[in-house]
């Protein structure tokens, strides 16, 4: 399963932005500030400007922990 390391919002107030800047100058809309309060995962988009905005790469923000289902292509054949 892939989630996010921390708190988006979190970080993102430490680096100095606030939800009402992100809503008011269009960064982020309320549904997606919604989901990152939420925990969930940024979309590609999204993904792409925290990067910007944090000075980040992608595997700074997220992380693969592994769940007890393999993934889909590691599954033996049906027979």
């Amino acid at each position: 399963m892939i989630r996010t390391k921390f708190g988006i919002l979190e970080v993102l107030s430490n680096a100095g932005y606030t939800t009402y800047q992100l809503r008011k100058n269009k960064v982020f809309g309320e549904s997606v500030l919604q989901k990152f309060r939420t925990g969930g995962i940024p979309s590609k988009e999204e993904l792409n400007r925290l990067c910007y905005l944090l000075e980040m790469q992608p595997g700074d923000i997220l992380e693969y922990v592994p769940d007890d289902q393999p993934p889909a292509d590691e599954l033996p054949p049906e027979r």
